[in-house]
Formats: structure tokens, C-alpha cells, sequence
């Protein structure tokens, strides 16, 4: 069993940057994939960003690519995803993700049948 308890979302104006974390509760974090995902009010979940167990992969969606950075810590048991040039249509409920599945590829990470899921943290850009 993993539990997630994601921080760091709040109010920001476009152009700005959100650092938001997660941190993951267990011994075998190491093992797993994490990713970020986010909902918008009257959308559907989407992915963001993922990264494998050991940092070695990571994907974004197209639509975040080059603004935001997933890494992750194993040592502390924290994933962290760097939202740089935010820009309104990024404001959602960000959640984050854990599974052991393999990281093959993008799609693979896409997918939203992922084990595990946090409460989801607010952010909101402001135009």
C-alpha cells in the first residue's frame, strides 16, 4: 500500500512558477513509477508528466513539454514536478500517481489506470 499527499499548488499569475511534491508514504518507493496528472472543471483527467522508478525516463504530455520538469528523490521518498511559464489553461487539481508498471513508453505512462492516487492539490493561474 502506498500513500500519496501532494503540497506546493496555490495561486499564481501567468508567466510564474509552482513547485508542487509529493510525498509517498512506504519502503518500496524506489519501485515505483510516479506520475502527475491534472482535471480541469467539466474536463476529464489528463496526463501531465511521469517518471520511472529510477529517474532514467521520463514523458510529458505535449502540452507541458519544455515548461515543466518531473524528478523525483528516492531518498525522501518525493516526486516533484517544476511548473515553469504556467499559463491559465494549466489551472486543474493536480494529482499524483503511483504503479509498478514499466515505463516503455508514453503511452504506457498515459494511461490512467495507475494503483495509487493522491487527494490532488489546487492550482490556479491567473491571467
Amino acid at each position: 500500500q502506498v500513500q500519496l499527499n501532494e503540497s506546493g499548488g496555490g495561486l499564481v499569475q501567468a508567466g510564474g512558477s509552482l513547485r508542487l511534491s509529493c510525498a509517498a508514504s512506504g519502503r518500496t518507493f524506489s519501485s515505483y513509477a510516479m506520475g502527475w496528472f491534472r482535471q480541469a472543471p467539466g474536463k476529464e483527467r489528463e496526463f501531465v508528466a511521469a517518471v520511472s522508478w529510477n529517474g532514467g525516463s521520463t514523458y510529458y504530455a505535449d502540452s507541458v513539454e519544455g515548461r515543466f520538469t518531473i524528478s523525483r528523490d528516492n531518498a525522501k521518498n518525493t516526486v516533484y514536478l517544476q511548473m515553469d511559464s504556467l499559463k491559465p489553461e494549466d489551472t486543474a487539481v493536480y494529482y499524483c500517481a503511483a504503479d509498478l508498471k514499466w515505463l516503455a513508453s508514453r503511452a504506457v505512462a498515459e494511461n490512467p489506470s495507475w494503483d495509487y492516487w493522491g487527494q490532488g492539490t489546487q492550482v490556479t493561474v491567473s491571467s
